[in-house]
């Protein structure tokens, strides 16, 4: 407890203080409920409901439903939440977010606040990064709450509306971000109130919290509808910017920005080209007149779509079509499509079948979905530097729950490198010393293109063992393309 009792007596003690007596309360019923057969744990939920129903605060209630939740985990899954693990659970319960470093067991965290805002009977959603996590934490976690005599569902991309009114009517529901919003969208846009899947937001468990809620939190939500096919119109439009695009002085480029734009030689290149293949109305004073408007705009979106987007960083083609990358996971977006025009352009460019362009029908940011939620918290390694941000738009105090053991890891300064390729010389040999010791590395990139850069490099490296010459370091590539694999 030394490093426990240090950071109580640190800046953030009051609310560690906080934490660390719900953690004491837990502990001082543990063997009571440990000594309760597997119908007395069971019976527990229908008593805790009953409680609440009569008038009981849930925080009242919290150090018995958190010692039932770690006795349920210690008879199904075998693991025993530490007392941290009772702290970040408490603090997700007031919707702060709980920040935990990594391997601190989040997951595991999650039943604890779960459970007992369930009791309410108001439904909980559990927020995961991808259709995986929350197929695997449903099924994983969810034994500890089955096992409570709770109801657990899981929203996959797959599933159909009855199946998803079925998840949403469960006491706990995991699923993603993507699908939590898209189906506020179309509950939206039904006719009849009982085609609605969800029915309400009362509490969400946002894990990588940072990662949702700030970097992606004015990222919208779009559900759109197809217009008009125009396909060979967007071919010969790309056409034209194809024959631009190889001269420099065609076009000016602000890289920092991530626009470019006609230059005024451009401009009158495209009018005349587009002029001599018949595509300006005839009676028109040229490119920008008012009736070439829509030209205009598709111009420059293929000017976009061959200049910012590159394949294998921005979109991947697969099965003959632009699938696009999260910037911020390296993940495919099934389903999801780039405006205005944009994503057909890019279709364009790759010669792929071109879909219908849309229109808007309905749209939320992820960061005004999750303000609806009468109570929010969140999970994640990382978000004490955006304390400031959660405390202005969602009204969430970060939380920094200590370490279960002291931290063993030595965090060194970052390196710097001139040139990518000394950079990428020393991982090759980092990589090398942790292959030789026999111990497992995991490499991040930004970009499915750089990790294939690194994967060519390591496969070309020489070096020697033993007084051996070998060439190529055995390595596993995991990115978009292979993301079943991963």
């Amino acid at each position: 407890m030394g490093v426990l009792d240090k950071l109580l007596r640190a800046g953030e003690g009051k609310t560690l203080r906080r934490l660390a007596a719900v953690s004491q309360a837990v502990n001082a019923i543990e063997p009571d409920i440990a000594a309760l057969s597997d119908a007395e744990l069971r019976a527990l939920t229908d008593e805790f409901r009953q409680r609440h129903a009569d008038g009981e605060s849930l925080d009242s209630l919290m150090p018995e439903a958190f010692a039932a939740v770690r006795e349920a985990a210690k008879r199904t899954l075998g693991q025993r939440h530490y007392d941290v693990q009772i702290m970040g659970g408490a603090a997700l319960h007031m919707g702060n977010i709980a920040e935990m470093r990594t391997g601190e067991g989040k997951t595991l965290v999650a039943t604890l606040p779960a459970y007992l805002n369930a009791l309410a009977g108001k439904g909980v959603h559990v927020v995961t990064v991808n259709d995986y996590l929350a197929e695997r934490d449903s099924e994983w976690m969810g034994r500890i709450h089955r096992f409570l005599g709770l109801e657990v569902g899981v929203i996959l991309t797959t599933m159909d509306p009855p199946a998803r009114r079925a998840a949403y009517n469960a006491d706990i529901t995991y699923g993603t971000n993507n699908e939590f919003g898209f189906d506020y969208l179309r509950d939206n846009l039904v006719y009849d109130p009982r085609e609605m899947v969800q029915r309400g937001h009362n509490f969400a468990i946002v894990d990588e919290v940072d990662s949702i809620l700030i970097d992606e939190a004015r990222t919208p939500l779009i559900i759109s509808g197809p217009t008009e096919d125009r396909s060979d119109f967007y071919r010969i439009i790309d056409g034209v910017v194809k024959e631009l695009v190889h001269e420099k002085e065609t076009y000016d480029l602000d890289e920092k920005q991530r626009q470019v734009m006609l230059s005024e030689y451009g401009s009158e290149k495209v009018e005349e080209m587009l002029a001599a293949a018949g595509h300006l109305g005839e009676d028109t004073a040229g490119l920008y007149d008012a009736a070439n408007v829509s030209v205009v705009h598709h111009v420059n979106q293929a000017l976009r779509a061959n200049i910012l987007y590159q394949r294998d960083k921005d979109y991947i083609i697969k099965s003959g079509e632009v699938m696009l990358i999260d910037e911020f996971t390296g993940r495919m977006m099934h389903g999801r499509r780039l405006s205005e025009g944009l994503h057909q352009a890019i279709e364009a460019k790759e010669g792929v079948d071109i879909q219908p362009e849309n229109q808007t029908l309905a749209s939320v940011t992820i960061q005004n979905y999750f303000r609806l939620y009468n109570k929010l918290s969140g999970m994640t390694g990382t978000a004490s530097t955006e304390e400031a941000e959660f405390m202005d738009i969602y009204k969430m105090t970060v939380a920094e729950i200590p370490t279960n053991r002291p931290i063993a890891r030595i965090d060194e300064d970052d390196e710097v490198y001139r040139t990518a390729r000394e950079k990428n010389d020393a991982i090759a040999r980092q990589i090398l010393d942790c292959y030789t010791r026999g111990q497992p590395i995991l490499v991040g990139t930004v970009s499915i293109e750089k990790s294939e850069v690194l994967s060519e490099l390591l496969q070309a490296y020489e070096y020697e063992i033993d007084g051996k010459k070998k060439k190529g370091i055995p390595h596993q590539v995991l990115n978009a393309r292979f993301h079943e694999q991963e």
